[in-house]
């Protein structure tokens, strides 16, 4: 017995739960034993709180109520319960965390909707007091245990206040013929109580890495702007935050407490004296520039108050973007939270939600009206979307996970899928990597906060975030793709391997709808010339075309197919 225990002691200390709580040195974020912990984390964006954009309903439903609104129009309110029972069940599972520990990820911010946790105050049964529902709480517990199962640190996030942050309802589910968060002495009450009785269940949980007390506050007190980024004092949102630490310190002594400034995040404007020895700051950061200059208004306060900054959310950009992020971020030790983890037809995220003919039907209706589906094909509909989420049906987004990781500190090539010739080789499965590396395309990435344009990097916006334009195909033969809207000067590379040294004959299966020609030049990863042929227009047609003599080593040859001229689409080539 006494063996048994000794033994058990020596594996605790040498693979202890964690290493300890993490907590602020200078502007540093660290471990217990003071090493520098950098977090490369993901937001659990979509699955606690719906957002319009993410399950297609923007256009006529963006914030949360209204999407139940619309489900309950056509489930019924019993087929909207059982509905949202199976999305919140399959939305985050075990096998979700397991696969991000796979992929590299160390750190997972939840996003958190108060309702989960708590009644909203007009529902309350008497007046200023506080319901807990255990709901919220238990699935809290559940994905902590899967993260300390993993060695992830989880950030817990309020993403959705009582009442509501800001003027973006769809960020915060708000309501606006209710008093917001702003607006109510009692919401901001019952979210100090929520953030006190989070702090008492968590006190001890060393893989929790830290409290962000209210997700992109957006909202104008004494400015013009109606989302806040025009403040110049910012007093009630510090006087909420330093209320909220105070609670939380009166149970919980050992956690990080996040501070997220004004204009969804970034405006510090008026901030005070720091009242905690254990802050953090954090930024948002989306479709502008990855220079230092796009970051250095923080970098700047950071060194001012001698405290750390973490972005605490980004994305929703291209695979170029992402890389050139990391690296920016990794040079200035600044840790970070992708956005989000799950979306209906997504290419810019880790995973894709597929979506359904029948769910398009639904969306249709809400759209555009017409005639009501009947309430067993919604219901059918709906929980067909929710079994998509589980993690084993959701589409694993490998370019963006080697752009997000891999591609930060490698700059060659690996490819998408063993291809061996004599062999058909699809298009769109060129070789994962850098700009420049596997691939070169005119449009490549969205700055359009720093420049004012607009750019779809992919504008068939389907299966890959490179800048490749991906389209879905009607060929015969098809991996469901085909690279569309070519350009002079764009180029596609392609590791191949060949069973023999040998001149093969290759076959092109394009279209072209423009009335121009146009020219492909096949050459190795050197630039060496290996043929050229002319894709002369063929308008919606598919049609295959042949170059002779292309020579290829025994083993790995890396094909770059050179567009000299554009407007060709490509299905496939096939080497024989």
């Amino acid at each position: 017995m006494l063996r048994t225990a000794v033994f058990c002691t020596l594996l605790l200390s040498q693979f202890g739960t964690a290493q300890g709580f993490l907590k602020t040195q200078g502007q540093k974020i660290v471990n217990s034993k003071g090493e520098n912990v950098y977090l490369k984390g993901l937001g659990l964006g979509g699955w606690m709180l719906q957002e319009g954009y993410m399950l297609k309903t923007a256009d006529f439903a963006g914030p949360q109520y209204q999407i139940k609104e619309k489900i309950a129009e056509v489930a019924g309110e019993d087929g909207k319960d059982k509905f949202y029972k199976a999305y919140l069940k399959n939305g985050i599972t075990k096998k979700d965390i397991d696969s991000l520990a796979k992929w590299g990820f160390n750190s997972i911010r939840l996003p958190m909707h108060y309702n989960l946790y708590t009644l909203p105050i007009e529902k309350e049964p008497v007046k200023g007091q506080n319901t807990w529902l255990e709901e919220g709480f238990q699935m809290t517990d559940n994905l902590l245990k899967w993260c300390e199962d993993n060695k992830i640190y989880l950030i817990l996030d309020l993403h959705a206040a009582p009442g509501g942050q800001g003027n973006d309802a769809n960020i915060s589910d708000n309501d606006k013929s209710k008093p917001n968060l702003w607006q109510s002495e009692e919401n901001q009450k019952k979210t100090v109580a929520l953030w006190k009785k989070l702090a008492e269940r968590y006190k001890d949980k060393e893989w929790i890495a830290g409290y962000d007390m209210i997700n992109e506050p957006n909202y104008g007190f004494t400015g013009k702007n109606p989302n806040g980024t025009d403040e110049m004092s910012n007093a009630p949102l510090w006087k909420l935050q330093k209320d909220i630490t105070e609670a939380i310190r009166q149970v919980d002594k050992k956690h990080i407490i996040i501070l997220e400034g004004n204009g969804w995040g970034n405006n510090y404007n008026g901030l005070p004296k720091l009242w905690d020895d254990n802050l953090v700051l954090s930024f948002h950061k989306y479709w502008t520039t990855n220079s230092q200059d796009a970051i250095q208004n923080i970098i700047d306060l950071r060194e001012k108050l001698n405290v750390p900054a973490w972005l605490g959310e980004t994305g929703e950009n291209s695979n170029v973007w992402f890389t050139e992020l990391n690296q920016l971020l990794l040079k200035n030790n600044i840790g970070y939270a992708y956005w989000p983890m799950k979306k209906i037809d997504n290419i810019a995220g880790v995973t894709n939600v597929k979506i359904t003919p029948d769910y398009q039907k639904l969306l249709n209706y809400w759209k555009n009206g017409g005639t009501k589906p009947t309430k067993d094909f919604a219901k059918k509909a709906l929980m067909k979307i929710a079994d998509n989420y589980k993690m084993e049906n959701v589409e694993v987004k490998k370019d963006v996970i080697d752009a997000l990781f891999r591609q930060v500190n490698d700059e060659s090539t690996k490819p998408y899928k063993n291809h061996t010739v004599p062999g058909r080789i699809f298009a769109t499965e060129y070789d994962l990597g850098r700009f420049g590396s596997a691939y070169s395309d005119n449009d490549f990435q969205n700055l359009w906060v720093s420049n004012g344009t607009h750019t779809e990097w992919n504008s068939g916006n389907k299966m890959r975030n490179d800048g490749v334009d991906i389209y879905a195909c009607n060929d015969k033969i098809t991996n469901k793709y085909y690279v569309g809207k070519t350009e002079k000067g764009e180029w596609l590379q392609y590791t191949v391997n060949s069973n023999l040294a040998k001149k093969y004959k290759l076959n092109i299966r394009y279209n072209n709808e423009s009335t121009q020609a146009s020219e492909l030049v096949i050459k190795t990863e050197n630039g060496d010339d290996l043929g050229s042929i002319k894709l002369v227009p063929t308008g919606k047609a598919w049609k295959t075309v042949s170059v002779n003599n292309i020579n290829l080593v025994k083993g790995e040859n890396k094909l770059r197919l050179y567009f000299e001229a554009g407007n060709a689409n490509l299905n496939y080539f096939e080497l024989q």
